[in-house]
């Protein structure tokens, strides 16, 4: 049993609460409560909240950052510079790689992130011995860094919205056929502990044809894993959809059965009111990962609309051109002043609940936040930083003040593995 006591926690409602005791043991909170007088208790000085989660991250795609934003083009163009960097993977460097990126993620307060993963096999497309080569090595990188993670398993089977076969770049992507990737991803059961889950995806409906969705959502439903899903990201994915299906991607999604309460749609930067009123209604959440968004041109998504037809709302690092996910919680805000020329559209809360809890449900894990039965994940700002110094200690302070610079203090499973410390 460990005891930590925070000078200001928030548990989830307007204000932040004083000396809050937060008892953990075995990886779990067993019990909060509030007093003084805890002698044997952890200081955790300034403002403790639910550890961060980027809901949808690409390791890999951290090799990109600083080298693709001087020679103009748009997403399409991007994906060529991607690639390259996909086919110069091999699974010990990914294991390196990730442990990287994961650790810069615990240093920004990230104690939970989702690897959407879809690098499988040798660049020519042949499978290596262990068929989950690339799992297993962002598996073991995230046990060692010590950051929880759910393994978001993505087929990958086709080159476009038609069904065209992938291409000779994504052929390391791709299991070839949809029975084979389940296959595969019955295999990756075994690799879940305390700290690690398994979910599924189907890359988007460019990258799965629309015969195949259903054995995915099967497969989902047989071992009770989350589904994530992009979509709607492009303009132009939306044009091939409504050509080839006559129906939205998100529409197509809906109608093999695709969506529901354990699905996060991510992206939906082009969704319609159509789309809105369909992910309202199945319970689907929606992973926005605004600073990716932005640095591929993909656009501003209807963050407010979402939100107020009650589609639960999560954050993602994406492509990690930025790793701060309390800057994509900013952004939520920010981006949707800019679209719409109003202020204050999301609540502190609300967006504070997207950078934590939200991000927790969409991965599979225990979602309370700060609370007994959960995982005991959690993070300490420091009111002493440049960020907070001389700012009222509030929700909305945190949201549209605070950014990955102020984080002094991260636990995870109830172990330390962040200590800077205040000051």
């Amino acid at each position: 049993m460990t005891r930590w006591i925070a000078e200001r926690a928030w548990l989830g409602g307007d204000s932040f609460v004083s000396n809050v005791v937060i008892e953990t043991d075995g990886g779990s909170i067993v019990e909060i409560s509030t007093g003084q007088g805890h002698e044997d208790a952890i200081s955790l000085r300034g403002i403790v909240l639910p550890g961060l989660v980027s809901a949808h991250s690409h390791a890999f795609h951290r090799i990109l950052r600083g080298r693709t934003h001087g020679e103009g083009g748009d997403f399409w163009a991007w994906r060529t510079p991607m690639y390259e960097a996909a086919n110069a993977l091999t699974p010990e460097s990914y294991r390196s790689l990730a442990g990287s990126v994961f650790t810069e993620m615990l240093g920004a307060g990230i104690t939970t992130v989702g690897e959407f993963h879809y690098v499988h096999h040798r660049p020519d497309g042949t499978p290596y011995d262990d068929p989950n080569a690339f799992a297993r090595a962002l598996c073991d990188a995230a046990t060692a860094t010590g950051i929880r993670l759910t393994l978001v398993d993505a087929a990958y089977l086709a080159s476009g919205v038609d069904g065209t076969a992938p291409l000779p770049e994504q052929a390391r992507f791709s299991d070839s056929a949809i029975a084979s990737w389940a296959d595969r991803v019955r295999d990756l059961a075994t690799f879940a502990s305390p700290t690690v889950r398994i979910a599924v995806a189907a890359h988007s409906i460019r990258g799965v044809p629309r015969e195949d969705l259903a054995a995915i959502a099967a497969t989902a439903a047989d071992l009770e894993l989350p589904i994530h899903v992009h979509a709607s990201e492009q303009p132009a994915e939306v044009e091939d959809s409504m050509r080839v299906h006559g129906a939205t991607p998100i529409a197509v999604l809906e109608a093999e059965a695709m969506l529901g309460q354990t699905t996060t749609v991510v992206h939906a930067t082009h969704a319609t009111p159509a789309d809105i009123d369909i992910l309202a209604a199945t319970g689907t959440g929606v992973c926005l990962c605004p600073t990716t968004e932005a640095d591929l041109g993909d656009g501003i998504g209807p963050a407010i609309e979402l939100s107020r037809a009650g589609v639960a709302l999560s954050l993602g690092s994406d492509s990690n051109a930025v790793i701060d996910i309390l800057r994509e919680a900013q952004s939520v805000e920010l981006f949707d002043r800019l679209r719409l020329g109003a202020r204050g559209l999301h609540s502190p809360v609300s967006l504070l609940s997207a950078a934590t809890t939200n991000g927790m449900a969409a991965l599979g894990w225990p979602s309370g936040g700060l609370t007994a039965g959960v995982p005991a994940d959690f993070i300490a700002l420091d009111t002493s930083h440049p960020d907070l110094v001389n700012v009222e200690p509030t929700p909305a302070a945190v949201v549209m003040a605070a950014t990955r610079a102020a984080v002094s203090d991260v636990i995870v499973a109830g172990r330390q593995v962040v200590a800077r410390g205040p000051g």
